[in-house]
C-alpha cells in the first residue's frame, strides 16, 4: 500500500472509532509509531481536526465526516460474502439491517462493481447444517446485542442441556460468539450468582428489560474466554497463517477451536482453544508451511518433534531403497 492510500484508509479508521490509539493503527499496516506520527501530522496540516490525548489516543472533532465513501471492487465483493454469512447465521433482525445496510453500499458502487455483484450473487453460498437451525430464536441475536450496547438487563427463559429443565433468568450480557455451530452468549446469571454460557438455540423467550446494570465490573469476553480456557484446562494457541491459504482453512479452524482472527499485514493472526496439543500439532502440520506459531511454547516444540520424525523415517526409508 502507498502512503496516499494508507493515509486515506487511516483517516476512514478514525472515524470508524471515538478514539484510535496510535498502536493500533501501527498494527493494522504494519509500520512504526514514529511512521504513524508523521501520518497523522500530515493529516493535521491537510486541515482534519484531531485531537490526540498521550496514552489514549487519536479522535475527530464531532461533527466531521468524510464525504460519500467509494468502495472498491474487492471491498463490495467482501461485503457479498460477510452477507452470505448473515443470512444463514444470524437471526432474521440482524440480516434485515445488513440487508438494509448493503442496499446503501451497492448505491454508491460504479456501474461496473454493481455489475460485479449481480455476477458473483449466484456464485456465493453458505450451506446451513441440521446443526445450525435457529428457528424459534429469530430475534435473540439482535436483543442480545442491544443489550450489550445499552448495558440493559436480558430476561431470559432458558433450557438447560445437563439438568433438561427450564428456567427463568436476569442476566447481564458480557459478549456473543460463535463455536461448533452454535452461537454462545456469556452473561452473569443474577439466579446464579455467576458467569454462565447460555447456548442461544436453547433460550426459548429472551425480552429487554428496562434495568440497567454496571458493565465496567464484568470481564470482557475475551478475558473471560481465556480465564475459563485456564480453568478447564484448555490450551491458548495463536498462529499466524499466510492470506493466501485462509480459504482453505475456513472450515476446519472451527474443528480446532477457533475462537477469533485479525489481520496483520499479509497474515491473519488466529487464536484457538484446544483441549490437546497434540491433535493441534498434527492439524498445524497440514498447513505450517504457510504459517507460524505464536504461542504456546509448547506447541513449537511438539511440532518440531513431530517434524523431525517425519523426516527421519523418510530418510530411513529411502537408504533402504
Amino acid at each position: 500500500m502507498n502512503r496516499i492510500d494508507r493515509i486515506s484508509a487511516i483517516l476512514i479508521q478514525l472515524q470508524s472509532r471515538r478514539v484510535v490509539k496510535a498502536s493500533d493503527i501501527a498494527e493494522r499496516f504494519n509500520i512504526s509509531l514514529r511512521t504513524v506520527y508523521r501520518d497523522i501530522r500530515t493529516l493535521e496540516e491537510a486541515g482534519i481536526p484531531l485531537m490526540g490525548e498521550a496514552g489514549v489516543g487519536y479522535s475527530i472533532m464531532d461533527g466531521y465526516r468524510l464525504p460519500p465513501i467509494m468502495f472498491t471492487r474487492e471491498e463490495a465483493t467482501a461485503f457479498l460474502t460477510a452477507e452470505k454469512f448473515v443470512e444463514k447465521l444470524t437471526d432474521t433482525t440482524t440480516m434485515a439491517h445488513h440487508k438494509s445496510a448493503m442496499y446503501k453500499v451497492r448505491a454508491i458502487l460504479k456501474t461496473a462493481e454493481k455489475d460485479a455483484l449481480e455476477n458473483l450473487d449466484g456464485s456465493i453460498e453458505v450451506l446451513k447444517s441440521h446443526r445450525q437451525k435457529l428457528a424459534g430464536n429469530t430475534d435473540h441475536i439482535q436483543t442480545i446485542l442491544d443489550s450489550i450496547v445499552h448495558k440493559k438487563l436480558l430476561r431470559v427463559d432458558y433450557f438447560a442441556g445437563h439438568s433438561q429443565e427450564f428456567t427463568q433468568r436476569d442476566v447481564e450480557s458480557v459478549g456473543i460468539f460463535y463455536l461448533d455451530s452454535f452461537w454462545h452468549l456469556i452473561a452473569y446469571c443474577r439466579l446464579r450468582n455467576d458467569y454462565r454460557d447460555f447456548r442461544v438455540d436453547r433460550i426459548r423467550k429472551l425480552s429487554l428489560t428496562d434495568t440497567s446494570y454496571n458493565g465496567s465490573k464484568h470481564p470482557t469476553l475475551k478475558a473471560y474466554i481465556a480465564q475459563t480456557a485456564q480453568e478447564k484446562q484448555l490450551e491458548l494457541v495463536v498462529i499466524r497463517v499466510d492470506k493466501d491459504i485462509c480459504n482453505y482453512l475456513d472450515h476446519q479452524k472451527y474443528y480446532s477451536g477457533f475462537i477469533s482472527e485479525k489481520t496483520i499485514g499479509n497474515k491473519v493472526e488466529m487464536t484457538f482453544l484446544t483441549m490437546t496439543i497434540e491433535g493441534f500439532a498434527r492439524w498445524y502440520m497440514m498447513f505450517g508451511d504457510k504459517a507460524e506459531i505464536i504461542s504456546p511454547d509448547q506447541l513449537k516444540e511438539r511440532v518440531s518433534v513431530i517434524a523431525n520424525a517425519i523426516s527421519q523415517k523418510n530418510l530411513l526409508l529411502s537408504n533402504s531403497y
